[in-house]
């Protein structure tokens, strides 16, 4: 087992925010009626990836009927359906689609991870479950030892990697901290992507730097 692997093995154990805790179980217990037959995961999830990806994509926490549900970062959802489109379309995913953990995507020189693991009420983590969850991502990007870039996926992400004093968030904003070039993304969520405010060259206009900005 490599180090990324038994991470992630821990990872999935953590219980240390009780609100978490209970959400997700809820969740998973309850479910959706669309999703009445799933196993859902209901556990904190881990990162996906090409362990040797330059490129690294941070989001908020994993979606209650999405990640939550399949327990793969951006998997069965709205959000994930926009994303490993923009990630095809660019090179970095092997197919446009990602419906479950088993579905055969592969990613190259790209690694999905986000700011918390486990799915919270009102997509709204608070400041002590970000606290608590950070750790998980310093351990992660310590064992990605070739990523050279960080695309955030909305300004939650960009406050946690980005250096004080905090450079502006802005979609295709652009900053350096420590051996990391950080670029900013309006976040895939239906909220940005159905009113236009992010689109599919939009996205896949950040994707590309990131390529771009990996090999420099």
């Amino acid at each position: 087992m490599s180090a990324l692997q038994a991470l992630h093995r821990e990872i999935v154990e953590c219980r240390r925010c009780p609100r978490l805790v209970a959400w997700r179980e809820q969740v998973a217990a309850e479910k959706r009626a669309a999703f009445r037959d799933w196993d859902y995961w209901g556990r904190p999830v881990p990162g996906f990836g090409d362990p040797r990806a330059r490129v690294v994509l941070l989001g908020l926490a994993p979606a209650a009927h999405g990640a939550n549900r399949t327990g793969r970062m951006f998997t069965g959802d709205r959000s994930g359906d926009f994303l490993y489109a923009a990630l095809y379309a660019t090179g970095f995913a092997s197919q446009p689609t990602a419906v479950h953990r088993d579905d055969g995507l592969e990613l190259t020189d790209c690694f999905i991870t986000a700011g918390v693991r486990c799915a919270p009420p009102a997509n709204k983590p608070l400041p002590s479950e970000r606290e608590n969850c950070s750790e998980w991502l310093e351990r992660e990007l310590a064992l990605l030892d070739r990523a050279r870039v960080i695309v955030c996926l909305g300004q939650f992400a960009w406050n946690i990697v980005a250096p004080r004093p905090r450079p502006p968030f802005g979609h295709g904003a652009e900053a350096r901290s420590g051996r990391y070039a950080l670029l900013g993304c309006f976040h895939p969520s239906q909220q940005n992507t159905f009113t236009g405010k992010l689109t599919a060259p939009m996205i896949e206009g950040v994707l590309r730097r990131a390529r771009e900005l990996a090999g420099t």
